[in-house]
């Protein structure tokens, strides 16, 4: 297909693109072992407010790290 033949809603120089604002954010893919029921309050929890679970683990993190939340563990 010839440029000139492009259908005028797929030419994409007359949209003015502008930078993707997600862009700063990049994620890297890890692997991490996390048992089943923790999976599976996540995925039950993400169905709720109709975020993937995965994007409800990291958002949870993330907030952990900003407001440097300090881990509390009893061992029992």
């Amino acid at each position: 297909m010839l440029e000139d033949d492009m259908l005028e809603e797929y030419d994409l120089k007359s949209l003015n693109p502008r930078p993707n604002p997600y862009a700063k954010k990049l994620k890297k893919q890890i692997s991490i072992k996390i048992d089943l029921n923790t999976i599976d309050y996540f995925k039950n929890q993400a169905m709720i407010v109709g975020v993937p679970y995965q994007t409800l683990i990291n958002l949870y993190l993330a907030d952990c790290a900003k407001n440097e939340r300090k881990l509390e563990l009893n061992w029992k």
